[in-house]
């Protein structure tokens, strides 16, 4: 591993003492549900095991802390916390994400143009077994044509009508990029004309590496580096459809949806770890090296804008990952569902302390007895 774990004593984590974890004890139930009665969650390279974190779960499962001190006490008493040290001595780092609300009809119609995508017939996964010769390691996706595989039509191909006449609509939204916004966020909730609302997660993607939009229009000249966020970008495109096209199919990755139900408006979408998000405390991690269900506490001195201007001191819980948060503390925070929980994640690129609460009985083997 290219990192270290250093014990911490709990007293001297950045601003434990003013956080409130209480809204993890209900997620950690979600989590002991879908571990016991579906399957419990791949064990990643740092080797925290869904049976190591079973006594929590029980643990929460019983637990009614009555504020913010028994919340802390109880995730004292669970876990042993360690700071996550890069080797290079570089700190972590932090992005957020959220899900958009979009209005949608359920028919096209000259407001209501640009459709969200159900997973086609065609896709098939890629792994070793059936990966072409010379294909890209990086595609888990592909086109399955005549028996052969090959690469998937990407975001031009479907925008200009690879899938069109296939019944693969969901719902249509009145802006191009709403829909594209929801493809970086992975869900979103459907607001329809009637006021009904459905949910649409991931289901899977073309398989091309996603290119950053921002990256491109600041190298560009078109939007500056010192102000850049999901509004600036998105502003930019709605005041330049002729060129918005262009600039969003340099991102070839393309992904698909399924639908479900919004039935708690409180949480979030079902995620990688089968859970539904807990808002301002779901974390993506990079699930090769941790593993879902696990607690991590972030402090990040420069991150003020999500609680009223204090630098951010937050205890996560990683249910979800994503294509770009990769190493060992690289996380992305949930910020919630609708357009204030947009404006939150939309600037969030931060320099951040990561923390992991490794489960008491398990602690022993990284240092501590």
């Amino acid at each position: 591993m290219d990192f270290d774990l250093q014990r911490v004593d709990f007293s001297d984590l950045p601003g434990w003492q003013s956080d409130d974890p209480s809204p993890l004890l209900p997620a950690l139930e979600r989590c002991r549900r879908q571990v016991t009665t579906v399957k419990p969650h791949k064990t990643a390279s740092l080797g925290i095991s869904t049976a190591d974190l079973m006594p929590a779960y029980d643990a929460a499962r019983h637990a009614r802390p009555q504020g913010a001190d028994e919340a802390r006490a109880f995730f004292e008493a669970q876990f042993v916390a360690f700071k996550i040290v890069s080797h290079d001595s570089k700190p972590g780092f932090v992005t957020a994400f959220f899900e958009p609300e979009v209005q949608v009809s359920a028919t096209m119609d000259d407001t209501f143009r640009f459709p969200f995508y159900r997973r086609p017939d065609d896709l098939v996964d890629i792994d070793d077994g059936n990966r072409p010769e010379g294909m890209d390691p990086y595609f888990a996706f592909g086109r399955l044509k005549d028996g052969q595989v090959s690469e998937y039509p990407d975001r031009k191909a479907i925008e200009q009508g690879y899938l069109a006449g296939q019944g693969l609509e969901i719902a249509y939204a009145k802006s191009k990029t709403d829909v594209f916004f929801a493809h970086v966020q992975g869900a979103a909730r459907l607001v329809y004309p009637d006021g009904s609302m459905k949910r649409v997660t991931y289901a899977a993607k073309t398989g091309h590496y996603f290119s950053a939009t921002g990256k491109l229009l600041i190298a560009r000249g078109k939007i500056d580096a010192a102000t850049v966020s999901m509004q600036t970008i998105k502003q930019w495109l709605d005041d330049h459809p002729d060129e918005a096209d262009e600039v969003l199919w340099h991102n070839r990755s393309f992904i698909f949806f399924r639908e479900a139900e919004v039935g708690d408006t409180a949480l979030g979408p079902v995620a990688a770890a089968k859970v539904a998000l807990e808002p301002g405390r779901s974390l993506a991690v990079d699930r090769l090296i941790h593993t879902f269900g696990v607690p991590f506490f972030i402090a990040s001195d420069s991150l003020a804008s999500i609680d009223g201007g204090r630098p951010f001191r937050r205890l996560m819980l990683a249910l979800d990952t994503g294509s770009a948060i990769v190493g060992p503390a690289r996380g992305d925070l949930f910020t919630g569902s609708g357009d204030e929980a947009g404006r939150l994640a939309g600037a969030v690129r931060n320099a951040a302390d990561f923390f992991i609460f490794i489960p008491k009985a398990a602690a022993a083997r990284y240092g501590h007895g």
